[in-house]
């Protein structure tokens, strides 16, 4: 597959490209999120590989450009800031997953196979809209419309209410939701499903029906 790595490091980014071209893949290398932003107005790619401290622009204002853009090629985060507020940012800011340095090389091929894989997939399903009472998600737009207005989620409640959309009439426990919506594994005393959860009832409108339903002690279930 197409990479764009985006690391100013050069011994890391020689130690990528050096095991992942021996991968099989085709790699280029922005070592500056400028230089990146330039090359995605010319390339497209199957997955950016990103590091957050680079030089002038960085990856989290990077992210943001990329995503205001309308591209949605599946962001992988590679940094060396691994707090939970960070992870949790940059998600907010559109990255698909977060794996924190130093890591072992496997696990970052088992990442991008997982990421890309599971963007394929949604490029694959013939019926791109999702559905429930009022409520519709096109998948290929990233676009929510409630009654035929358009409801403005970021990244991340996007990305939650899809999940659910995608599970509907499924119980999805806290763990479920952590481990596909935010691709890492937390503290499970963490509130942020929670947190989001309450985001996007802000945003919807309940009041003909009722759309997101708490499963006391499990977890949170959409359902017609």
């Amino acid at each position: 597959m197409n990479i764009l790595l985006v690391e100013d490091d050069q011994r890391i980014s020689s130690f990528l490209l050096k095991g992942l071209s021996e991968a099989g893949h085709n790699i280029t290398l922005a070592d500056s999120g400028e230089k990146a932003r330039e090359i995605l107005h010319t390339y497209d790619f199957d997955i950016i590989l990103m590091d957050i401290m680079l030089p002038g622009l960085d990856g989290m204002q990077l992210t943001q450009i990329i995503r205001f853009k309308g591209n949605y090629t599946p962001i992988l985060v590679l940094s060396a800031l691994n707090s939970p507020d960070d992870k949790i940012k940059m998600l907010d800011l559109g990255a698909d997953d977060y794996l924190s340095k130093p890591f072992h090389f496997e696990e970052l091929i088992s990442r991008i196979k997982a990421l890309t894989r599971r963007n394929k997939l949604s490029y694959q399903k013939e019926d791109n809209l999702l559905s429930c009472g009022t409520i519709t998600i096109d998948t290929d737009l990233h676009k929510v419309t409630q009654n035929g207005n358009e409801i403005e989620f970021s990244p991340t409640e996007y990305k939650l209410f899809t999940f659910l959309m995608e599970n509907k009439n499924k119980v999805l426990s806290r763990t479920q939701i952590l481990h596909n919506v935010w691709g890492i594994d937390f503290d499970s005393s963490t509130n942020v499903v929670d947190v989001y959860i309450s985001y996007v009832r802000n945003k919807i409108d309940e009041t003909e029906q009722k759309i997101i339903h708490t499963v006391k002690g499990t977890g949170y279930l959409i359902k017609d």
